[in-house]
């Protein structure tokens, strides 16, 4: 008879998460590049994009490494996402500032963002929320967008921007409905709730003896 054996426990320090933790750090520099000039100067545009860019492809990176390599944890479940939010909402705030992205989207999206985010750690009782692929989409299109907001160049460039950011904007919105829907159906179908309406069920009555009150 063979014994099962364990499944194997991957640690949370390995490449993949130390790329994510990279992606996070790089956001305060970015900010320092795009706004040490207000946005006017061409060359921190380019150096904020170059940066971005950089800070873009680590998402890609760590995610192919810890599928291909077996390093998925739940540490990296949530903080790639919240690298992504943090990378993402730093640009469209600057953006913002600087008069490229109107700011009622950028409220939209970050809104979003966090609100998905706070209900990732409110249910987390419950299990781990993954990124799905319509959140994958999302935020490709969200870099996308913002990358060519990045690159300073006007006239019909900037519509080009603003088209790509409304794909974006709808996508955004679509994805943050159906992790609502995700986190209710993990919510329900949790072993812990399972539990606690186990817990609440009535007992049943045990036979009833002579004289007993009816």
């Amino acid at each position: 008879m063979t014994t099962p054996t364990a499944p194997r426990q991957v640690s949370a320090w390995n490449i993949a998460n130390a790329l994510t933790v990279v992606r996070i750090l790089l956001v305060p520099v970015f900010i320092w590049l795009l706004m040490r000039s207000g946005g006017a100067d061409a060359a921190d545009r380019w150096w904020a994009f170059a940066v971005f860019v950089l800070a873009s492809v680590t998402d890609k990176l760590d995610g192919e490494l810890a599928r291909r390599k077996g390093l998925i944890t739940d540490f990296g479940k949530v903080s790639d996402p919240i690298a992504d939010k943090a990378l993402m909402g730093a640009a469209l705030i600057c953006l913002s500032l600087i008069g490229l992205v109107w700011w009622w989207v950028t409220i939209l999206i970050l809104v979003r963002e966090l609100g998905i985010t706070l209900m990732r750690f409110l249910v987390i009782r419950h299990g781990v929320m993954a990124a799905s692929r319509g959140g994958k989409l999302k935020t490709v299109l969200q870099a996308f967008a913002i990358g060519l907001y990045l690159m300073p160049f006007g006239g019909l460039w900037l519509w080009v921007c603003a088209v790509v950011m409304g794909a974006a904007l709808v996508v955004t919105v679509v994805t943050g409905l159906d992790y609502v829907l995700a986190a209710h159906r993990l919510r329900q179908g949790s072993e812990r709730t399972a539990r606690k309406r186990a817990g609440s069920r009535p007992r049943p009555a045990g036979p009833q003896r002579p004289g007993d009150p009816q």
